[in-house]
């Protein structure tokens, strides 16, 4: 098969012909038909993650089973799927109350093995992590979901516990934010959106977003949020993932308010300091989001089967796989807004 394969850190990833992954017995072997190109691909590139080498990255995709293992019994070739960036081994008691993304055991396509920037994937434990797509869900969008909108929505829905009427702040209009912003103003939420970027809040405004907030690095964006929301929001995002972003998030929420950390913090930012004493004053919640398994799939795609969300909107470009690796290359710049995510068929 071709697939995109990069042998150390850094260096161009190139296009090349490579065997076929050999099938488990409890998994699926996926025919690849449209994959996104993600920012955390690049962190794994760039060496911010460390990955076994030579490597096909590549961890949102959609496709069609070509081969199912013997002991899968609730999908069969010719299937149209999807699955979480995390595979979780199945059987631990994490994977069996349906909370996969967490499993001590988990693999993750791209990152602990070779990923989705091919013509096929394998997907392990395909009864636990393989989701099947209806029919009304299109393989671009579908491939959307797996890592930036999956996660937003498993954030907002599962963790913030939105509902009609709350106020939302999201910190960070890239991928995951603005998959945030759509998801909890289809909710019926308040959203204000933060960025350093004008493109990056109009194209926010345009998903729904009621207020936006531009931030500078000598403003104190809390305090514009405080103001747009009458006193502060009840459920903060960090889209991002930084010191400043974190703390400005927490900062943002009224008493008894909900923050949801996204945003991945690597290196010395993951021990960043939070303002601990009006977390216990306030008693806010201070929660982790780390992607969604397949079993809380069924409500978002119910979701989007009855087009209350358009992960489409979100999709900026469709490429190949030598799209793919220009724009793997092209995140070492900030991307314009109006980029949106880019999805690869092989």
């Amino acid at each position: 098969m071709r697939a995109v394969v990069y042998d150390e850190i850094g260096e161009r990833p190139g296009i090349r012909r490579v065997a076929v992954p050999a099938c488990p017995s409890d998994g699926a072997l996926v025919r690849v038909e449209a994959t996104g190109v993600c920012r955390s691909d690049w962190h794994a590139w760039r060496g911010h993650d460390p990955v076994p080498l030579p490597i096909i990255p590549g961890h949102e995709f959609a496709g069609v089973i070509a081969e199912a293992g013997a002991d899968v019994t609730r999908f069969a070739p010719g299937d149209r799927v999807t699955a979480p960036f995390v595979n979780g081994c199945g059987h631990c008691e994490w994977c069996l109350r349906g909370d996969a993304q967490v499993c001590p055991d988990q693999s993750q396509p791209g990152f602990t093995r070779n990923g989705s920037f091919a013509e096929y994937v394998v997907v392990t434990a395909a009864d636990t992590n393989l989701v099947a797509l209806p029919d009304g869900v299109r393989t671009d969008a579908a491939a959307a979901l797996g890592c930036r909108f999956a996660t937003a929505f498993r954030a907002v829905t599962v963790h913030g516990r939105v509902a009609s009427g709350d106020k939302v702040v999201v910190f960070g209009c890239g991928g995951v934010g603005l998959s945030a912003v759509m998801i909890a103003a289809a909710l019926g939420a308040h959203v204000t959106a933060v960025d350093v970027s004008d493109a990056a809040l109009a194209r926010a405004r345009e998903l729904g977003a009621t207020n936006v907030i531009r931030s500078t690095p000598d403003s104190a964006p809390e305090d514009a949020v405080r103001e747009a929301t009458g006193g502060g929001a009840q459920v903060s995002i960090d889209a991002l993932g930084s010191p400043a972003t974190a703390g400005a998030a927490v900062r943002s929420l009224r008493r008894r308010g909900i923050h949801v950390q996204v945003g991945l913090m690597l290196g010395d930012a993951a021990l960043a300091p939070l303002p601990w004493d009006r977390v216990v004053a306030w008693e806010l919640s201070v929660i982790g989001s780390h992607g969604m398994s397949a079993a809380d799939y069924p409500a978002m795609l119910q979701l989007i089967a009855d087009g209350r969300l358009d992960p489409a909107a979100l999709i900026g470009s469709v490429t190949d796989l030598e799209g793919a690796i220009d724009a793997l290359e092209a995140m070492d710049a900030p991307q314009p807004a109006s980029a949106g995510i880019v999805i690869a068929r092989p």
